[in-house]
């Protein structure tokens, strides 16, 4: 009995291991990493419009204003 419970386990183990590896052989391992590269560029592309459009004249110049009215302001 313990040498058919033991045979029908191992056949069953190979199976799984067998399912695991094609399971394995189907990812596409490169995604992960060329998705993390694309999200790093597409966050400093942000990052240097935003810089440009907070340095620009015109923002500049009212953040300031913003500032300013925030640091006169009585209570």
């Amino acid at each position: 009995m313990y040498q058919v419970v033991r045979a029908r386990l191992g056949a069953l183990m190979r199976a799984v291991g067998a399912a695991r590896r094609r399971w394995a052989a189907g990812r596409d391992s490169g995604m992960v990493t060329s998705e993390y590269a694309m999200g790093i560029v597409a966050a400093v592309a942000f990052a240097v419009v935003l810089y440009k459009v907070v340095t620009s004249g015109a923002v500049s110049a009212e953040l300031q204003g913003i500032v300013k009215r925030a640091l006169d302001a009585r209570m």
